[in-house]
């Protein structure tokens, strides 16, 4: 069986680079390709890959973004593999968040990559060890990356989003901090808005990454 791969990066030697690697391969076909978050987020969805190589930042936005997106437009969701220059603690965390199936570095060997593609693209998660040993390092340590997200929420909605993360219904977050079940609600809407989630498990998701508790030696 072929894996369909599209390729997203603003430098059209990259995209050329890994064609050329991917396209060597007798089980792997490019069907797409895109310089721009705007073009990505038109030509993914038409031509369904099963696996999209993102590269991380690009010249009008992010390719988190593009992740983020896709796998809400797309069903079922292609496996993002997500490319880049720099070692970044923020992006590998944004990363898993939006349901990267994989992030890695660009120096790595063009069979690496083609391993990681074959891997994502049979449902698995590969995730550069040298990129997520220092995150979850942290994340053991109860400390997530600084999210500048999550520092434009406001006291208020860092209450809520700590019982949206504990299970909590609107109702019930209502009563615990003595507000109206509409006021909760136009809470809940802000802070995924902020946050650039769609649904509440996302972002109880999220806010249980933030508090992992240190782990016991």
């Amino acid at each position: 069986m072929t894996i369909t791969v599209f390729l997203l990066d603003d430098h059209e030697l990259v995209r050329t680079g890994l064609k050329t690697v991917f396209e060597a391969e007798e089980d792997i076909s490019v069907i797409g390709e895109a310089g721009s978050v705007a073009e990505a987020l038109v030509r993914i969805p038409a031509a369904r890959p099963d696996v999209a190589v993102l590269d991380v930042r690009l010249g009008d936005g992010e390719g988190v973004a593009v992740c983020r997106e896709i796998r809400t437009m797309i069903e079922p969701p292609p496996a993002c593999l997500m490319l880049t220059s720099y070692s970044d603690d923020e992006a590998l965390f944004n990363a898993i968040m939006a349901g990267a199936a994989g992030y890695m570095l660009k120096q790595v060997s063009g069979t690496s990559l083609v391993d990681a593609v074959r891997t994502v693209a049979a449902g698995g998660s590969l995730l550069d060890s040298a990129l997520t040993g220092s995150l979850m390092s942290r994340l053991r340590g109860g400390t997530a990356p600084a999210d500048p997200r999550y520092a434009q929420l406001s006291p208020q909605e860092k209450r809520v989003l700590d019982l949206v993360a504990e299970g909590l219904t609107n109702r019930q977050i209502a009563v615990r901090l003595h507000l109206a079940e509409k006021t909760v609600k136009n809470y809940v809407s802000s802070l995924l808005h902020k946050l650039g989630f769609e649904r509440r498990t996302e972002a109880a998701v999220y806010s249980a990454q933030r508090r992992v508790p240190p782990e016991r030696g």
